[in-house]
């Protein structure tokens, strides 16, 4: 029987097979999993900002994509997925609000998205999917059993990636 599992903002969490990891309301915000389709062990956090070191309230680290992958990762091993094994998926990073170009808030899903990429990088795990930018939000389900990620958006057909 799986459990549906909802990760809220700036939150994060872990499951496997055959739960169902659930996060809402992606808009500028990421939502990253990290799979092992052997262990069938999966995470996703739904962090805000990209970097923790930017602001000084910078308590929750699922808020922020340095320290929030990072979290995740640690919590997916511990689980038993296989660092070796694990793939990422990325969801969100969309471009909410209509500003003017020298504001960086309506560039924070655009570097959300590269933030996301970058740490995948650094830490050796490969990115194979991605829903990314446009300008309209998302609702996002990890499948644990199939490592399957569905994203969900208003009058839109649902993705599956």
């Amino acid at each position: 029987m799986s459990r549906g599992i909802i990760v809220g903002m700036a939150d994060l969490n872990i499951g496997k097979a055959p739960d169902i990891i659930t996060t809402v309301g992606l808009g500028s915000c990421i939502g990253l999993t990290l799979y092992d389709p052997v262990t069938r062990v999966g995470g996703l956090v739904h962090y805000m900002l990209p970097d923790s070191k930017a602001v000084s309230n910078n308590s929750n680290i699922a808020k922020f994509c340095d320290t929030g992958v990072q979290e995740l990762l640690k919590r997916v091993t511990m689980a038993g997925a296989n660092r070796r094994r694990l793939v990422a998926k990325i969801a969100g990073g969309a471009k909410m609000f209509a500003v003017n170009q020298e504001s960086n808030v309506g560039s924070v899903g655009e570097r959300n998205t590269v933030a996301a990429k970058q740490i995948l990088r650094q830490l050796g795990i490969q990115l194979i999917a991605e829903d990314t930018g446009l300008n309209f939000g998302r609702t996002v389900e990890l499948h644990c059993d199939t490592g399957d990620f569905y994203i969900k958006a208003v009058k839109k057909p649902v993705k599956i990636i």
